[in-house]
């Protein structure tokens, strides 16, 4: 009555779930090649990385440094504006900045106290 059925319930009690997962290689349209010295403290490090994530070093290292290269020029176009703005003379005195936090920091401990 059961027959197949019975069967398949069987196999499926006493045998393991196995799992498969699919990854897509990164691919850089447009790369290059870079040689760079690091300690050997770091190469252990990035060694580990990549035998953890199952990552190339050279993957690893060059996603590391496409984000610092973007960091850093964000942080130096930040830098030009503001010396931009120094130039042009917008900006507010030392005096009036510190007062104006001053404020803040007060009005801060004033609702923590009411709160408490």
């Amino acid at each position: 009555m059961l027959g197949g059925r019975t069967n398949r319930l069987v196999a499926l009690a006493c045998c393991p779930m196995v799992y498969t997962t699919q990854h897509k290689a990164f691919t850089m349209t447009a790369s290059t090649t870079m040689t760079i010295r690091v300690s050997s403290e770091t190469k252990l490090k990035l060694e580990q990385i990549a035998t953890d994530t199952r990552r190339s070093k050279s993957f690893l290292a060059a996603e590391a440094v496409s984000a610092y290269v973007d960091r850093e020029l964000d942080i130096i176009e930040g830098i030009k504006r503001g010396m931009a703005d120094a130039e042009a003379g917008r900006v507010v005195p030392h005096d009036d900045a510190m007062a104006e936090l001053d404020a803040v920091i007060e009005a801060a401990k004033a609702r923590r106290a009411g709160k408490a």
